[in-house]
Order: structure tokens, then sequence, then C-alpha cells
């Protein structure tokens, strides 16, 4: 088997482990702290919880940036193995929690040492022949995506099984096979000696740089806009079930299934979408996913009943598989050498940024104009990205047109 191709199947694994991890703690979060951790009454219980599983995106938000400028120096593979080995530390001792604060701090040394997406992807892009980049970068977003769909199912189901503490433990030991599989499996072609010899420079000086190639600054837009539209109506997203649906009945099933038919067809589409950007061009891509992303959020204002929301973010979802895979390529083509995981590093800043404030933003928001008016807002946003970004890289193609391909 080709290198490229074992390291694909190794880092999907990887990355579905790291974000099976990072989701499962979502369904029993609130009753671990109240049946575990001591927390009473719901104002704390509420606000103890919402800390809690934002602290993992802040640090993660100000520490990826810097990671990425040592995986340039380092390699990323080491930085991979260090990102792999110490959440696996850390989540098992998430177990060993006797104190809402201890999870806290646990939460964000855990976003602090995070950083294997970005390693596995800056990795694959290294290894990987230029033909076949949008099929391993689609295969990669489908990884991200299923541990991420199905983390919570998993943790639900664990929760009810074993418990809530032992689930941080074999998350623990499932990061730590992940990690070891890297650690021998996974090979990386970089000359360490010369990347020793190549000028540093500082993270900020590093995002100068990289924002004078304007067409990197687009795309980070595109990843936080994404993630900002995703995360944005999903606190009240079950209030908006509820009002469709009309009933109590089975209203925790229907909340969970209209969250989770988008990453279903995101996971099965990113395969699709991504080999066929090797065939027409990455940026063509981008170009109809994310028109397509815009025109399947603004309709979902104006559903009728629950099955015509979910037939709309599924078709939301099969857009969706075309973005980050097309996204991740193009960092790829544009970034100067030698930044590569440094320009991924910001991605995945970009990324955490718009977890946080579309968490944040979207619950304020959704008091004054609803959840139908964040979709609609959402979607306004990504069609004026869709031109930003037009503009850029046709820009770029007009005077590169064989790097633009």
């Amino acid at each position: 088997m080709p290198t490229w191709k074992l390291n694909l199947i190794v880092l999907w694994f990887g990355q579905f482990l790291v974000n099976a991890g990072m989701t499962m703690i979502t369904p029993f979060l609130a009753l671990y702290l109240s049946q575990d951790l001591g927390v009473q009454g719901e104002r704390s219980l509420g606000l103890w919880a919402g800390t809690i599983f934002a602290a993992n995106f802040a640090t993660s938000f100000i520490f990826q940036p810097i990671w990425g400028k040592l995986a340039d120096r380092y390699g990323r593979k080491v930085m991979l193995l260090r990102s792999g080995f110490g959440m696996a530390v850390v989540i098992t001792l998430m177990g060993f929690a006797a104190a809402p604060w201890q999870l806290l701090a646990l939460r964000l040394l855990n976003g602090t040492i995070s950083g294997f997406n970005p390693a596995a992807v800056s990795l694959i892009s290294g290894t990987t022949p230029k033909k076949r980049m949008g099929f391993a970068m689609g295969i990669m977003q489908s990884g991200i995506v299923a541990g991420t769909i199905l983390g919570p199912l998993i943790g639900g189901l664990l929760a009810d099984w074993v418990g809530f503490r032992p689930i941080f433990y074999i998350t623990g030991g499932l990061l730590l096979v992940a990690s070891l599989l890297a650690l021998f499996l996974v090979k990386e072609n970089f000359d360490r000696e010369e990347a020793s010899h190549t000028p540093q420079i500082s993270v900020l000086a590093g995002f100068r740089e990289l924002n004078k190639t304007p067409q990197l600054t687009a795309l980070f837009a595109v990843t936080f806009l994404l993630q900002f539209a995703m995360i944005s109506p999903m606190s009240v997203l079950p209030l908006y079930v509820e009002k469709l649906h009309g009933s109590a009945v089975n209203l925790s099933f229907w909340a969970g299934f209209v969250s989770a038919v988008t990453g279903l067809s995101n996971m099965i589409t990113s395969p699709i979408l991504g080999k066929l950007s090797d065939k027409v061009g990455a940026h063509r891509i981008l170009t109809f996913a994310l028109i397509g992303t815009a025109l399947t959020l603004i309709p979902q204002a104006f559903a009728q009943n629950v099955w015509q929301l979910v037939v709309i973010r599924f078709l939301m979802g099969i857009c969706m598989g075309g973005l980050l895979p097309s996204v991740n390529a193009l960092i790829r083509s544009y970034t100067p050498d030698g930044m590569e995981s440094r320009a991924f590093g910001f991605n995945s800043s970009t990324l955490a940024l718009g977890n946080m404030l579309g968490a944040s933003i979207g619950g304020l928001l959704s008091g004054y104009i609803g959840v139908e008016g964040i979709f609609i807002i959402s979607g306004v946003l990504l069609l004026a990205n869709t031109v930003w970004v037009r503009a850029k890289l046709y820009k770029h193609h007009r005077r590169n047109t064989p790097s633009f391909q």
C-alpha cells in the first residue's frame, strides 16, 4: 500500500476518535456535574456546563497557531503524537475530577495541547499526490464529521451502560491506541535539518505573512462562517423542533435526528465531492458548496413541519460536504512552502473561534430575532463570503492559472 494511503487510513481512525472524544461528553455533562461533582441549582448547572464545554475551544483558539509554527519547525508527526498522547492522559484524568473547577481546568488544558486535527491534515497534505489531494481531504473531513456525529450517541449509550467516569477512561484508552498506531504506522517526509535552517518568525509575524495572500484570508473566513452558521442555532434548535412538531412525544428523538441528519449527509458526500474536486478544481466545488449551503440555510426559517426541516438540513449537509475539503486543498495550494502547518493551525483556530462565537452570539440573538432570523442571517453571511472568495480566487487565477487548479 502506498505510504499516503496508509497514512490516510490511520489518521482517519485517529481523527474519528479525537472528535468523538471531544463530543462524547455532550449528552451527560450536566448530569455528571450534578450527580458526581455536586453542582446544584439550574442556574449554577447551566453556567458550569456552558463554561466547561466552551473552555476547550477557548484555549484551542489561542494555541493552535503556536503548535502550527512548531510543526513547521520540528515536523507534523511530532506535533500529532504530542497532541494524541497528551489528550489521552488529560481525558483520562477527567474521570478522576472531584470538583467542577478541576474538570474546567482539565478542559482548558485539553484545548491547550490539542492540535491533532490540523497536524493530521497538514501531514496528509504533505504526503498525498496533488492529483489526489481533494479525495484525501474529503476522507479526512468524513473522519472528523463521523466522530463529531457519533460521539454524543456513543457517549449517551455508554453513560447508561457503564456510568459517567468510565467513559473518560475508555476515551483516553482509545486515544492512546490511535496515537500508538500513528507512532508506528504513519510515515512523514520531513527534512528537519532543512527546516532548522529556515528563518523562524513569531506567530503574529507568521499571521501577517500569510495575510499577504488574500486568498488565505478569504478561506479562513469560510471556515469561521461555516462553524458560526452551524453552531449558532444549535442551542435553540430543540425549541424550533418542538414548535414544528407540535407535540412533546418523541421530542428528544426528533431534536437529535434533525441535528444528526446534516452530519450524516456531510460524512457521506465529503469523499465524493473531494474526489470530484480533483477533476474539476477545488475552487469550483467550493463555490457551488458555498452557494448551496447558504441557499439551504435560509429556507429552514420557513419550514412548516419537522420533515421539511429534516429534508432541507440533509441537503445542506450534502453541500457542506464540499466546503472544508476544498478549503483545506486550496489552503495547501496557496500557502508558501514551509508554512503549511502554520496555515492549517490558523484555520483550526478560526474553526474554534466560530464554535465559541456561534454558541454565545447565537444564544443571545435568538432572544431577539428567533432561530428563524439566525438561519437567514447565517445564509446571507455565507452568500457574501461567496462573493469575496470568488473575487480573491479568480483574481489569482487570472495571474497564475496553473497553481489555481
